[in-house]
């Protein structure tokens, strides 16, 4: 994600660090941050978190995961019986203990930094198929309209757009004319709101702020979880942003993006009338671990979910190297739970990521690991075989972001063969009128540019295309997708023919 301020300037995302880094993680050993679940105090042992994968992709390899990682000293706190895969916190050698047991395939520490012990027992949280408990309805509380004040992380909003001339909707064959006639066909190809009802995405991001007047109606509470600690969590709130986490903004601002409600205020999204699955993944640390993503892809699958947004970039590696056997574990874990996404019925969208960098080149990256607590990042130079996850995984609808102009953004990520379709994302020099205008937290409204938004906006493509087609599979509803993002190219780009830049082309709503 790339932020807009109000002078024009630019922020990319951000991490706490050095010693405010080392005190915050001291802190969240004994203390409930928002939503997640804290690590309970323990005798100041090391652990790190680690993904077991049985060679069995199934509840039997999971339970054979569990019983060897068990047998090793290892403190198994979720099962991933979908993929055979279990979630284990231990000290010491483990890893290289339990890679040489029979049945399983890997094995690989999902962080950098150790922690006092593993996630304390949290009543409720664990289960794939529960749906949020009896209570507070989504989008309840406060969320009036209101805009103009500074937000968290330097992020600036803006004044309501009263829908007014949303570029990015124009652009991808949306209808820009505002109507408070909720029953009404949107035009430009998108289905009526009570169409779009029936279908739902999921937002997997930093939370998303149901109680904002745009998405009061679309986040689907039963649907909704915090998989912010890799176990799901579907208690009542669980899903909503933590303000003292930086970028918790920002799934609420993808989410508009999507899914905003079309009434003649604030933002309007590709899909209005859409339900929203709102499943957080950003940790107290700011951290996108791969059993997050694990746990998010798996509970929106299994609650139904026919898109799934990945507007973010795997922790604590921005690469994954596959000669690196802990990052060949994440490779591998988190492109199970893609898989079996898809083989649900889920589209799988991800950003390019807003490098500038060829995805299908040689590259360097001097940001890993990013949840050390001291020291330096490690420059490293990677060859083409290591990948941004999940975003270069197979089957995923890669995508790139164009500014308002139709050319690429200089920051997008790109690659022949590396990328699905491109999409508005923005000019993060460009002010409101060239940014994205989508929700913030507290009924506020935001501009922002990058990949993070483009992916949105192939997301709310999927829940039309969906809406339309409801027969058809994931892989099938890409490929509508692709066939007319061709047709989407606008004249006066030329580059539009340029695959490494928009894949397929730049996305359009199918008709």
């Amino acid at each position: 994600m790339v932020q807009v301020h109000s002078s024009g300037g630019t922020a990319r995302r951000r991490r706490v660090r050095g010693p405010a880094r080392a005190l915050l993680a001291m802190l969240l050993t004994a203390l409930v941050v928002g939503g997640a679940v804290p690590y309970a105090s323990g005798p100041g042992r090391a652990y790190l978190s680690y993904l077991v994968l049985a060679e069995g992709e199934d509840a039997a390899g999971a339970a054979r995961a569990g019983a060897e990682s068990r047998a090793m000293g290892g403190q198994v706190v979720q099962e991933y019986p979908q993929i055979g895969a279990v979630l284990v916190y231990a000290t010491g050698p483990f890893a290289d203990r339990v890679r040489a047991r029979p049945g399983i395939a890997a094995v690989g520490a999902t962080r950098t930094a150790p922690v006092v012990a593993p996630p304390r027992a949290v009543a409720g949280a664990g289960g794939f198929t529960a749906g949020t408990a009896a209570g507070v309805r989504a989008g309840a509380g406060p969320g009036g309209r209101r805009g103009g004040d500074r937000a968290d992380a330097g992020t600036v909003t803006v004044p309501d757009p009263g829908e007014g001339d949303p570029w990015n909707i124009a652009m991808v064959g949306g209808a820009a004319a505002r109507t408070g006639d909720a029953s009404a066909v949107s035009g430009g190809g998108v289905p009526s709101p009570d169409a779009l009802r029936g279908v739902l995405v999921a937002v997997l991001d930093s939370g998303v702020d149901d109680t904002h007047p745009d998405l009061r109606a679309a986040v689907d509470p039963k649907a909704s979880a915090s998989c912010a600690d890799g176990r799901p969590d579907g208690r009542t709130g669980a899903w909503r942003p933590e303000a003292g986490v930086v970028e918790s903004g920002h799934g609420t601002h993808v989410a508009g993006i999507v899914g905003a409600a079309r009434d003649g205020h604030g933002a309007t999204g590709v899909a209005p009338g859409v339900r929203i699955a709102a499943v957080r993944l950003l940790g107290p640390l700011g951290q996108y671990y791969a059993e997050n993503i694990v746990c998010g892809m798996l509970w929106a699958a299994d609650h139904g979910a026919r898109a799934i947004n990945n507007s973010y970039f795997a922790d604590p590696w921005k690469y994954n190297c596959p000669e690196d056997r802990d990052q060949a574990a994440l490779i591998a874990a988190v492109g199970r739970a893609a898989g079996y996404a898809r083989r649900k019925g889920a589209v799988v969208v991800a950003s390019a990521g807003n490098d500038g960098q060829d995805l299908g080149a040689s590259r360097t990256d001097d940001r890993s690991p990013n949840d050390r607590l001291s020291g330096p990042a490690l420059v490293r130079h990677l060859g083409t075989e290591c990948v941004r996850l999940p975003g270069e995984l197979p089957g995923v609808v890669t995508v790139t972001a164009v500014n308002r102009d139709g050319h690429p953004a200089a920051y997008s990520n790109y690659g022949r063969g590396r990328v699905s379709l491109a999409a508005p994302g923005g000019d993060p020099d460009g002010g409101p009128q060239g940014a994205i205008v989508s929700d913030w937290p507290e009924g506020q409204y935001a501009a922002l540019a990058g990949t993070s938004m483009a992916a949105a906006h192939v997301t709310g493509a999927v829940a039309v295309a969906a809406a339309s087609h409801p027969e058809l599979g994931a892989d099938e509803l890409a490929g509508l997708l692709a066939r007319g993002a061709v047709a989407g190219c606008p004249v006066a780009a030329p580059a539009c023919g340029e695959r490494q830049y928009f894949g397929a082309g730049l996305v359009a709503l199918p008709r």
